[in-house]
């Protein structure tokens, strides 16, 4: 089931989102300062891509900087990528077999927001390994 839901999800609007997820980075990377965030924006946009079978957790070694940098994020990039998420989630949930593809949008928002301090990983993995 997980793999039928990514591949309608990346035809209906996982490229996009990808592909939005790419130009944050690329902007993001031109400077020296913006790497890392860029590196986030690169981690995220493969997920958006295929968010299937995934899920985010939070580090429980992020600290200050993370804080810091979400801050950063959501000036820079963060606002943009939500409303891409919001946009598309709302589009999707006009049918009914885009609504569990839009419910995955709106799930994909704080991420887009914060991400620092977060890490992706496969939902079938032990509950106590993904800390």
């Amino acid at each position: 089931m997980k793999t039928i839901l990514n591949v309608i999800w990346l035809v209906l609007c996982g490229f996009w989102m990808f592909l939005a997820y790419l130009l944050a980075g690329v902007l993001l990377c031109v400077t020296i300062i913006g790497i890392p965030f860029g590196l986030a924006s690169f981690r995220i946009g493969r997920y958006a891509l295929w968010p299937f079978g995934y899920t985010t957790v939070e580090r429980r070694d992020a600290g200050a900087p993370s804080c810091v940098g979400n801050v950063l994020w959501l000036v820079l990039a963060g606002w943009w990528l939500a409303l891409g998420h919001i946009v598309t989630g709302i589009l999707l949930c006009v049918t009914i077999i885009g609504i569990p593809l839009g419910v995955a949008n709106f799930k994909l928002i704080p991420v887009s927001l914060l991400p620092l301090g977060r890490d992706i990983v496969r939902t079938d993995q032990p509950f106590t390994a993904r800390y």
